[in-house]
């Protein structure tokens, strides 16, 4: 048999674990997104639905102003549920953009509540919600919020009237009916949920993140050669994510410029904690981000803390050492060490020297982002997989533990964006070891700019059961 036709062969039969182990994990899950006009009680009751105080709720309106997803389980089945900020029809300013986030929940969800202000009854506002979501796909559940008890029950039926069906009187604040509620939901949710990624096609999605008062808005201006965002010596000045296209090097590019990252995000309240949350999901939304750090200054915990983000979030990575025209000989010595110390966990994110000022190789960063995009998309065959893991092993075995060593059987990339691998072993493998096949990967095939994810699998013996 020649070589490929035994790698096929091979592939044959792990084909089963694979399968196996990706059917472990989860895959996209359904999302229901809450939305109505500002302060009917949209946050509390998500709050109510995820079974925990998670979503910030002030008695004022207009305090969620971004989509905001959250983690939730009723009846053994996950879902998202997604918080968005009030809806109005013809709104302007940052009323339109809060507006405008609303819009595109109810069209990336599987199904919608409207939650309508039950003692004060259907406004205008409602009205005008309600024939929007009517003329969509959708399923949509009319939610009567703030009946507390069973005498206002009546106040809810003046609400047929928005030709949504039968509203369902709740009380968010104290839970009345949101049993009822959550067993509607699990009825209208679609086996397969619709896919709320990020989409193919258009210009590829860029994030700028740093911590704040680094030059993101500042570098948003120098791209697009217009005042995009706004601009002070003080931090914290970018609330809301800031889209602009973009063109550089030739291609258009879909840029967001977010809040700096705070060091303690479950610490900061009101726009801060808002802030937060819109920048990781901007850093979700993205394809590839790139971190601004002060190259004039040391590099920080929180800098790190924001590099960990974007690695957690599985997406590529740039760096960009911003404020280049504030380095002397001196601090770059010293940035060199710490960049040495500091960054060695991502030595494998490309790097590039900038001032957003200046406007100092700013028009290069293209090239940097195309790199790791590439690296984010690259695949590996199977067959040219498993002879590098062959000789890699011959050279560099597994050290025996418990007077034997575990085998690598056999190995696979289940997936990219981020590149995804599964090695099947006849025993646990020791962390170590498993970085240093990363180590070897990225020496031998690159992934540059691209976090890796390496999965070991250890078989059961063949006629063996599993144990208990």
């Amino acid at each position: 048999m020649t070589d490929d036709a035994i790698w096929a062969a091979l592939a044959e039969e792990f084909q089963p674990d694979v399968d196996a182990a990706l059917a472990e994990e989860e895959g996209p899950v359904p999302v229901v997104a809450v939305v109505g006009r500002p302060n009917v009680g949209k946050s509390t009751l998500v709050n109510r639905i995820i079974g925990r105080r998670q979503a910030v709720v002030e008695d004022k309106p207009g305090v969620t102003r971004d989509r905001v997803s959250y983690d939730a389980v009723w009846a053994g089945r996950k879902f998202m549920v997604v918080d968005t900020g009030g809806w109005e029809p013809d709104a302007k300013g940052r009323a339109a953009a809060i507006a405008g986030q609303a819009e595109i929940a109810m069209r990336t969800a599987d199904v919608i509540i409207l939650v309508v202000d039950a003692i004060v009854g259907a406004t205008d506002v409602d009205e005008a919600a309600a024939k929007v979501l009517q003329r969509g796909k959708k399923p949509v559940l009319l939610v009567a919020n703030k009946i507390d008890d069973q005498r206002q029950e009546p106040e809810a039926s003046g609400l047929w009237s928005l030709g949504l069906g039968e509203p369902f009187p709740v009380s968010a604040l104290h839970g009345r009916g949101s049993g009822d509620l959550l067993d509607e939901i699990m009825k209208l949710m679609p086996e397969v949920p619709e896919d709320f990624g990020p989409k193919e096609g258009g210009p590829r999605r860029v994030a700028l993140v740093g911590r704040p008062n680094v030059g993101k808005s500042s570098l948003l201006n120098q791209l697009s050669k217009d005042m995009r965002a706004v601009v002070d010596d003080v931090a914290g000045t970018t609330v809301d994510p800031v889209d602009s296209l973009v063109d550089i090097d030739g291609e258009t590019w879909h840029l967001v410029d977010t809040a700096g990252l705070r060091r303690r995000v479950a610490q900061a309240s009101g726009t801060e904690y808002y802030a937060s949350l819109r920048t990781q999901g901007a850093i979700e939304a993205a394809e590839v981000a790139v971190v601004l750090l002060d190259a004039s200054q040391a590099i920080s915990e929180q800098d790190q803390r924001v590099i960990s983000q974007v690695v957690e979030s599985g997406r590529a990575l740039v760096i960009a050492y911003n404020k280049w025209d504030l380095v002397d000989e001196e601090r770059h010595y010293y940035l060199e060490r710490e960049i040495e110390r500091e960054m060695r966990r991502v030595a494998w994110a490309p790097r590039i020297n900038i001032s957003a000022m200046t406007g100092r190789a700013v028009a290069k960063l293209a090239r940097e982002i195309r790199v790791a995009l590439a690296g984010w998309e690259q695949r590996v065959s199977t067959g040219e997989l498993n002879q590098w893991m062959a000789a890699l092993i011959a050279a560099h075995p597994h050290p025996i533990r418990g007077g034997k060593a575990p085998r690598i059987l056999f190995a696979t990339q289940v997936d990219i964006r981020p590149p995804r691998f599964i090695l099947f072993t006849s025993g646990k493998l020791d962390p170590q070891y498993v970085r240093y096949v990363e180590r070897r990967l990225r020496e031998d095939f690159g992934f540059v700019g691209s976090p890796i994810s390496i999965q070991v699998k250890a078989r059961e013996k063949r006629g063996k059961p599993a144990k208990k």
